[in-house]
C-alpha cells in the first residue's frame, strides 16, 4: 500500500529539481577553514589523479597551503547522474588531506540523502535516504530503493574466487522477486530482478518461457543489450529448453562464458569452434568443459588445447589466455578442496607459474608463457616456502621443500624458456605498464624482439607505441624500423589512439621523432602532415614531436604553449626532455630549475621530475603509478640525488612515502617479497631522520 513506503524523512521533492539541482545547491554550501570543495567537474576531471591535480591548482590560485583538506567528485562519479539528473548510483565523492576533517564537513548530507564514510582508506559514499515495508522489501514504484535492495542482496559472499557465490534468499526477499516478474511487466526493469534470481538458480522454467519471446521481441538483433540476458540464458541452460541453442547461436561468441557454467556436449563443441576462430574470452569456458567432459585433470585439459592451438596456428595470445585460465583453475579447485582464504589463491597462483613453467605434460608454447609469469613471482615463492617451512603446505597442498625444488628448475630453464619473447602486446594498457620495469636496461635480445614487433604488420597501435618508445628512448632505433611503418603509416598510424593511462605516446608522434633524428627522407611530409587540419585528435599531440631533432626555435614555441596553460598532454616532459638535450645536462636538473618557476601546475612538474630521473626511459604518464616499482625507484633516486635541490628531493621524498608499498602492497606489479618491504620501510625511516 502507498502508506506502507512512505517518502523518506526530510525529503520534500519539488517541482523542475532534479538529485543533481540538490546536490549541488548543498555542495555550495560546503566550505569552512582548512578545507575545500572543489567546483563540480568536467570532462577534464575524469579520474582521481585528475582530481588531485584541480586541488593543487586551486590552492595556488587561492594562497591556501597544501595541507588544506578537500574533496571532489570526478567525471566518471558524475554517471551515477542520469541525464536528468536523477541519482541512479551512489555518487563516489573522493579527497584528500585529514579525513576526520572531510568527515565533520560533510555531515550527513544534505536533506533526503545520507553521506556514508568508506574510512581513511575509502571514498565518502552519497544516496538517496528510501523507506522498507513491515517485511524489509521496498516500494515497488522507488527506483532508489529497489537499487539498493539488489545491491544488498547481490553483494558477493566472497570476491575472491570465480564464479561468485551469494547468500540465500529469504522467502519474503524471493517472493517480492518472483511478483516482479508477473504479468504486465517491464523487460528492461526486470532484467535486474532475473539477475538476482538466477544467481541462486531460482528462475523457475515458467518465468524463463515467459521472457524469452519478450526478450528476442524487443532485443532483437542486440540480445546482449539487455541487462538480464545471461541470467535468462543460464536458465535456458540449466532447464534445457528446446529453443536454448537457437537462443546461443543469436547470442554470438558472449554465450561462451555461461556455456561454461552448464556442461554439456553440445556447449563444448560451440565454445571450441569459437576458441579456435580467435575468441579468447571463449577459452576459459572451453577448458571448463573439455575438463568436466573428456579430461580427468586440467593439466591434461590444457595440453590438449594448447596441442590443437598449435594444430590451428593460434596467436599467442590465445595461448596465453589458455595459461591464465588453467592457472585460475588449478589454483580454485585447490582452495575449493582446502578452504583456504586470501592470500593463498596468491601462493596457489605463484607456486602454478613456477611449476608448470617445467611441465613437460605440457606443449612449450605454454610453458613459455607460465616462465613469463613465474619470473616475477618466484622470489615470493621463495621467500614464503623458506619463512613458512612446514606450514607452506597448509597454505599452497605442496611442500616447501617441493616448491622451492621447482623454483631451482624454473631458474635453470628460465634463461631458455624466455629467450626472445616479450609481452602480449594485444593486452590491456594496465598490464603493459607493469612490465614498463623490465626494459629499463634492455639486452641485445630485448633489443632485437621490440625490433621484429614494428617490422611485423599485425602489430596494433598500441603495441607500436609500446616498442617505438622503448626503441626510440634508448637509442635503438633504427632507419630500419622507419622503413617497416612506411607502408602503414597512412591508413594504421593516423588513427586516432589514447594514450592516457600509459607510459608511451602515440605511436605517430615517437616515430616521427625518430625520423627527424636519424634524417630520414619521409621526416618532411610527417611534418607536412603534422601541420594538416585534419585530423583533429592529433592537434594536441602535435607539439610532442618537437623532442625529435630538436632546435631553439622548437622549445620557444613548446614554451609558449606551455605559459599559456593549454591542456598538458605530455608537453611539459617534452620540454625538460629537450632542453636537456640542448643544453647537455640531465633532465632533473632542468625540472629542478622549474620548480621556481611560477605559473607552472605544481601537480605536473611534479611528476614530470620523477618520470625523468632515468632518462634514457622517461616515464610519460603524468599520474604516479603507485603500483610501479619503476616509479618508486625514481622517486628514490630523486630524493637521495645530493645535486638536487632540498624542493625536489622533499618531492621523491613525498610520492615514495605515498606508494603502495605501504598501503596495498599486494596491489605491486611485480609483488614484494617480506625482504623489499622491510628494505623500503627501512629506506624511508632513515630518510625521515
Amino acid at each position: 500500500m502507498p502508506g506502507d513506503h512512505p517518502v523518506a524523512p526530510g525529503r520534500k521533492p519539488s517541482k523542475g529539481r532534479s538529485d543533481l539541482d540538490d546536490v549541488r545547491a548543498w555542495w555550495r554550501a560546503l566550505g569552512g577553514e582548512g578545507f575545500v570543495a572543489l567546483p563540480p567537474p568536467t570532462r577534464s576531471r575524469y579520474t582521481q589523479s585528475d582530481g588531485h591535480e584541480d586541488a593543487a591548482e586551486l590552492f595556488g590560485t587561492r594562497g591556501l597551503g597544501a595541507g588544506t583538506s578537500f574533496v571532489y567528485w570526478h567525471w566518471q562519479s558524475q554517471q551515477a547522474f542520469d541525464r536528468s539528473g536523477a541519482l541512479i548510483g551512489e555518487l563516489m565523492l573522493h579527497w584528500g588531506g585529514d579525513h576526520a576533517v572531510v568527515a565533520a564537513r560533510l555531515g550527513g548530507g544534505p536533506t533526503g540523502y545520507q553521506v556514508i564514510d568508506g574510512g581513511p582508506q575509502g571514498a565518502f559514499r552519497l544516496d538517496r535516504v528510501t523507506q522498507r515495508d513491515s517485511t524489509g522489501m521496498p516500494g515497488p514504484e522507488d527506483p532508489a530503493g529497489i537499487r539498493q535492495f539488489l545491491e544488498e542482496i547481490d553483494t558477493p559472499v566472497g570476491r575472491r574466487r570465480l564464479p561468485y557465490t551469494y547468500r540465500p534468499l529469504a522467502g519474503s526477499e524471493a517472493g517480492w522477486l518472483h511478483d516482479r516478474l508477473r504479468a504486465p511487466m517491464d523487460l528492461t526493469a526486470a532484467g535486474r530482478f532475473v539477475t538476482s534470481l538466477e544467481r541462486r538458480d531460482a528462475l523457475t522454467y515458467d518465468e524463463a518461457v515467459r521472457l524469452l519471446p519478450a526478450w528476442r521481441e524487443g532485443y532483437a538483433g542486440r540480445l546482449t543489450k539487455w541487462a538480464g540476458w545471461s541470467a535468462l540464458l543460464h536458465a535456458l541452460l540449466r532447464h534445457d529448453h528446446e529453443q536454448v541453442w537457437e537462443t546461443v547461436a543469436a547470442v554470438g561468441p558472449k554465450a561462451a562464458g555461461i556455456l561454461g557454467e552448464v556442461p554439456s556436449e553440445r556447449g563444448l563443441t560451440v565454445v571450441r569452434a569459437l576458441a579456435l576462430a580467435g575468441e579468447r574470452a571463449a577459452i576459459p569456458a572451453w577448458l571448463t568443459l573439455h575438463q568436466a567432459i573428456r579430461e580427468p585433470d586440467w593439466v591434461s585439459a590444457a595440453g590438449s588445447l594448447a596441442a590443437e592451438m598449435t594444430d590451428h596456428d593460434a596467436p599467442d595470445a590465445s595461448v596465453r589466455a589458455l595459461f591464465s585460465a588453467l592457472s585460475r583453475a588449478v589454483t580454485a579447485a585447490w582452495l575449493r578442496g582446502s578452504g583456504a582464504a586470501y592470500p593463498a589463491d596468491l601462493s596457489c597462483a605463484a607456486l602454478a607459474a613456477v611449476r608448470f613453467s617445467t611441465d613437460e605434460r605440457l606443449p612449450r608454447r605454454l610453458r613459455v608463457v607460465a616462465a613469463d609469469t613465474a619470473r616475477e613471482r618466484v622470489a615470493a615463492l621463495r621467500e614464503e616456502a623458506t619463512r613458512l617451512g612446514p606450514a607452506y603446505a597448509e597454505l599452497t597442498g605442496t611442500s616447501a621443500t617441493d616448491a622451492l625444488a621447482a623454483a631451482d628448475r624454473f631458474e635453470a630453464a628460465r634463461a631458455e624458456l624466455l629467450a626472445g619473447t616479450g609481452p602480449d602486446l594485444t593486452a590491456y594498457e594496465g598490464a603493459l605498464r607493469d612490465v614498463w620495469h623490465r626494459y629499463r636496461m634492455p639486452t641485445d635480445v630485448d633489443i632485437g624482439w621490440l625490433r621484429a614487433q614494428v617490422a611485423e604488420p599485425r602489430t596494433e597501435l598500441q603495441g607500436l607505441g609500446f616498442c617505438l618508445e622503448l626503441l626510440y628512448a634508448h637509442g635503438a632505433a633504427t632507419d630500419a624500423e622507419v622503413d617497416a611503418l612506411l607502408p602503414r603509416w597512412k591508413k594504421v598510424l593516423t588513427k586516432q589512439y589514447r594514450t592516457t593511462y600509459t607510459e608511451w605516446r602515440h605511436p605517430m608522434v615517437t616515430w616521427t621523432c625518430m625520423a627527424l633524428d636519424l634524417g630520414h627522407p619521409v621526416a618532411a611530409e610527417l611534418l607536412a602532415w603534422w601541420t594538416k587540419p585534419k585530423p583533429l585528435w592529433k592537434n594536441d599531440l602535435r607539439l610532442l614531436t618537437h623532442l625529435g631533432a630538436p632546435d631553439e626555435s622548437k622549445a620557444v614555441e613548446l614554451w609558449e604553449f606551455i605559459a599559456s596553460g593549454a591542456h598538458d598532454t605530455g608537453h611539459l616532459m617534452t620540454w625538460v626532455l629537450m632542453r636537456a638535450r640542448l643544453d647537455g645536462v640531465p633532465p632533473l636538473q632542468v625540472a629542478d630549475r622549474l620548480l621556481c618557476e611560477s605559473g607552472l601546475s605544481a601537480y605536473v612538474l611534479h611528476r614530470v621530475l620523477i618520470g625523468v630521473a632515468d632518462p634514457a626511459q622517461p616515464l610519460w604518464h603524468y599520474s604516479v603509478n603507485a603500483r610501479s616499482w619503476d616509479w618508486w625507484r625514481r622517486a628514490q633516486q630523486v630524493a637521495d640525488d645530493a645535486s638536487l635541490s632540498a624542493s625536489a628531493r622533499a618531492i621523491g621524498l613525498d610520492t615514495a612515502r605515498g606508494h603502495y608499498l605501504f598501503r596495498y602492497p599486494d596491489q605491486v606489479r611485480p609483488a614484494p617479497t617480506k625482504a623489499d618491504l622491510a628494505t623500503a620501510r627501512a629506506w624511508i625511516d632513515q630518510h625521515s631522520q
